[in-house]
């Protein structure tokens, strides 16, 4: 099972994300769910949402507490939320920056978890590209497929296209190639 926190903050899509990341898992056949966990944020506010995607059955219900994966929307949110917390030894983490996680800072969080599994991916950039606007959602999740293998990136594509259809799926669709391709040229670099 993967266990997946996606941090930001509200109005980035946080929500929305965790939700396209599970019907992108169920396109693949695959069981999924998603839930956001917040009170009454305001655009700005630390958003926090969770995803899991299993071959079987998912049965829990409570907010994850030991990631498989950390998606990070927001890398302010490195100053002020301990976005990595309850981590496994083995864990991804993306961090929406066109920084590495060297000149984050991230060195000794890149040498705990294993080669590769500490990446960046521009996602805000490739948002603002190709839809306009700072929702960097897309990127994350084809950051995410890319980075473990999870997913396909056609079936992160086609969740957006189910939600949005037409150019809004398209720009989407765009976001999510490119950064899909950054991840896997820098893993192959």
């Amino acid at each position: 099972m993967y266990q997946i926190r996606i941090h930001g903050r509200g109005g980035q899509g946080v929500v929305t994300a965790a939700e396209m990341l599970s019907v992108a898992a169920f396109t693949e056949g695959h069981w999924a769910q998603a839930f956001p966990s917040f009170g009454s944020e305001r655009t700005g506010a630390p958003v926090v949402a969770f995803a899991r995607i299993d071959d079987k059955e998912i049965r829990l219900r409570e907010p994850i507490q030991e990631p498989d994966v950390v998606l990070v929307q927001d890398k302010t949110l490195l100053e002020s939320v301990d976005v990595f917390s309850g981590i496994r030894p083995d864990g991804y983490v993306l961090i929406n920056s066109s920084l590495s996680p060297e000149e984050m800072g991230l060195g000794d969080l890149v040498a705990r978890l294993p080669a590769g599994h500490v990446m960046t991916v521009p996602g805000t950039k490739f948002a603002i590209d190709f839809i306009g606007r700072p929702l960097p959602g897309a990127a994350m999740l084809a950051g995410f497929a890319a980075m473990t293998g999870a997913l396909k990136l056609e079936n992160v594509q086609a969740a957006y296209s189910e939600r949005y259809g037409g150019k809004i799926a398209q720009a989407n669709a765009a976001v999510a190639q490119a950064a899909y391709d950054y991840i896997i040229k820098a893993k192959a670099a």
